[in-house]
């Protein structure tokens, strides 16, 4: 597969101003839907047209397993990734009912999971290993089976219909990996990069935060974002910065998920900054670290639920407000069409 393609800015000043103009003489006070407003000028811009669409949406779930696991970092064991995927298979996840509920694709996908599903009906088996090595004690990965998760997520992307993916993960250890990932690429202190993952009590975050110190320490001259992908990061979320520029490629809008994820893009928005005009923030999670990881990418999230789940959730919730914002563009009367006066001076 040929390497990834430079990422083209959607900025535009015409198409910019057409935006503005068409939100602007719709039926309402300027500025009156808001976050609603900005949100439909960025998908326009994507899709470079004042008439943009929500065609399609699907949501991809990555799951994966991580060596980091053997330092006691998660407050649940590591089986528990290949048993969330068997309930994903099941229809039973909270991520399966929020993308039925919106009429969103859902797509579960094996990137290194530690357990032999065999052959399975809506899975996807894209396997680069049975997970990570432990980054405690050696890189978590090679570079070639990191380029080799990049490179599936990317076809994965590329054999959509839609013009929307949403990112989801799972994977016991990853929000380790993520808030090393954090700290390597951000520079935000490491204590700002740690949260509870699936529930750890104090004790559990700062012993959590010390493996985390020691293994940055022992790969102290770890610094390009490649190199830090590999040595830090899982199979899921080295998938999804492949997918992710994949999607951007193609001008896809994509919708960005929480804690995990973002650590992800962070990696991608490393080697092509201009990924972020295609990213729209599903919500800011209560994960310790994420808001702080919104604030170095720009995020301004849609919603704030107090969600730290994981799966593509935050997405599967947000994509209405994504919906709306491309309906009232297209659908909404203007002042003339609707025979409306406008505000006097």
């Amino acid at each position: 597969m040929p390497p990834f393609a430079k990422i083209i800015s959607t900025s535009d000043i015409a198409l910019a101003s057409q935006l503005d103009a068409a939100i602007n003489n719709k039926t309402k006070p300027l500025g009156s839907l808001g976050q609603l407003e900005a949100l439909a000028k960025q998908l326009g811009l994507i899709q470079r047209s004042t008439q943009p669409e929500i065609r399609q949406p699907a949501i991809i779930v990555f799951a994966a397993d991580h060596g980091i696991t053997e330092e006691n970092i998660s407050a649940f064991p590591q089986s528990v990734t290949w048993q969330m995927v068997e309930n994903f298979l099941a229809q039973g996840a909270a991520i399966n009912v929020f993308a039925r509920q919106n009429g969103c694709a859902l797509h579960i996908v094996d990137a290194g999971v530690n357990h032999d599903f065999g052959p399975r009906d809506g899975l996807i088996d894209r396997k680069v290993a049975l997970g990570t090595h432990n980054f405690a004690r050696q890189p978590a990965m090679s570079a070639d089976e990191c380029g080799q998760a990049m490179q599936h997520g990317r076809a994965l992307v590329a054999a959509l219909d839609g013009n929307l993916v949403g990112f989801g993960e799972m994977g016991i250890g990853n929000t380790t990996a993520g808030a090393a990932l954090m700290h390597k690429l951000s520079g935000i202190p490491l204590a700002d990069c740690v949260g509870a993952g699936t529930g750890l009590a104090a004790d559990g975050i700062r012993h959590k935060r010390d493996v985390i110190e020691q293994a940055v320490a022992f790969h102290a001259g770890v610094q390009e974002p490649l190199e830090v992908l590999a040595t830090f990061g899982g199979f899921e979320i080295a998938m999804m910065v492949g997918a992710m520029l994949g999607a951007a490629e193609r001008r896809m809008t994509l919708l960005i998920d929480g804690f995990i994820v973002t650590s992800a893009l962070l990696v991608a928005a490393r080697l092509q900054p201009a990924i972020l005009d295609y990213c729209v923030f599903a919500h800011c999670s209560d994960e310790g670290g994420h808001r702080h990881m919104l604030d170095h990418l720009g995020g301004k999230p849609l919603l704030q639920l107090g969600l730290r789940l994981g799966e593509g959730t935050g997405a599967a919730l947000a994509l209405p407000l994504l919906q709306a914002a491309a309906n009232f563009l297209c659908q909404m009367a203007t002042f003339e069409s609707a025979q409306v006066s406008e505000k006097t001076e």
